[in-house]
């Protein structure tokens, strides 16, 4: 049968759409291309909120982006070391202020980018509310010089016991420093549990026994929001003499009080420059107090896993992570969950 020119036409295009189909619903199926064909590298800072934090990331990172990732576990300055060589691409919460020479000489390295603010962070030494109660004259830091027997340290007799920074993490830096500044290392010992889990259980046991205990902790942590405790107070900042004792070598350290904290997400710099979808995601993370807060209390009273809560933050708080994200990411994020 012979075809006229008009049905020719008609066939070559039916062919040539034939053709096209299968290469279409492949591209569709394939879904979003990760602008790093590697895994992205996450660094696994051994505390709560960043173990969330890191979670929620990924999982977006993931199932938004199409990005492949994995975490490399580490402590806080070693992993600043590891974030400038490019060993690992993101640190999901930086604090500056308490690294802050060592973060501000990344900084200068064009090494490493902060961007954006997760949430504003702070710390503090605490007792519980029940210890202030039966010792209300206890109100400044400076005050534990006559407590010493109220938190008696088992193994040093004489001296009593603060629960500082797990092994390892950079605030130990720093309280060993005001431990110092407040006149108090002759009479106590900044005692550094082996890990943030121990740190916590410690707490958490003597909480339970109505026993008294002094002790550094950090917000946002779902122990702190879980706990009825007193903050202590230090005299006002003073950012000269913070600067010093945030410094392992300062030499005639000054009590001041804490920091406010600012925490942003550090980034390799040149794994910024390769994906700069993935910075602009970065730089728009900004979660309120009440839903970090929340998060970490579920956490808490669930028994469950970060990557448990990172789910249950996305599943809750969608009015803030999805303004982080363009519309078709949290679409693909949202079904996902």
């Amino acid at each position: 049968m012979r075809l006229s020119p008009l049905s020719k036409l008609a066939l070559a295009a039916c062919l040539t759409l034939a053709a096209a189909l299968p290469a279409a619903a492949s591209a569709a199926s394939a879904g979003p291309q990760c602008e790093v064909q590697r895994p992205v590298r996450f660094t696994g800072l051994n505390w709560e909120s960043n173990l969330v934090l890191a979670g929620i990331e990924r999982f977006i990172l993931e199932k938004g982006y199409g990005c492949k990732t994995q975490v490399e576990p580490g402590e806080t300055l070693a992993m600043l070391t590891a974030l400038q060589r490019g060993d690992v691409d993101v640190t999901p919460e930086v604090w500056p202020g308490q690294i802050e020479g060592a973060w501000n000489k990344a900084l200068a390295s064009k090494k490493v980018i902060g961007v954006g603010q997760v949430y504003e962070a702070g710390e503090g030494w605490y007792i519980p509310r029940y210890t202030a109660e039966r010792h209300p004259d206890l109100k400044r830091a400076a005050d534990l010089a006559r407590f010493k027997d109220t938190f008696a340290d088992p193994e040093e007799p004489g001296k009593g016991r603060i629960y500082g920074c797990p092994a390892g993490w950079a605030c130990g830096t720093l309280n060993d420093n005001l431990i110092r500044a407040l006149k108090l290392d002759q009479s106590y010992t900044m005692f550094a549990p082996g890990s943030g889990a121990a740190q916590k259980a410690a707490i958490v046991s003597a909480y339970k026994r109505k026993r008294d205990i002094v002790f550094y902790y950090w917000t946002p942590t779902a122990l702190v929001g879980a706990l009825d405790l007193v903050k202590l107070e230090l005299p006002p900042f003073d950012p000269q003499a913070y600067r010093c004792i945030t410094d392992p070598k300062c030499g005639n350290p000054v009590a001041t009080e804490f920091k406010a904290q600012p925490v942003v997400t550090g980034l390799n710099a040149d794994f910024a420059r390769q994906a700069p979808q993935l910075q602009a995601f970065f730089s728009s993370i900004k979660i309120s107090s009440k839903a970090i807060d929340g998060t970490l209390g579920w956490l808490e009273n669930e028994g469950a896993e970060p990557e448990d809560a990172a789910r249950y933050f996305l599943k809750t708080h969608g009015d803030e992570w999805k303004t982080w994200v363009p519309a078709e990411v949290a679409q693909r994020v949202q079904a996902a969950l």
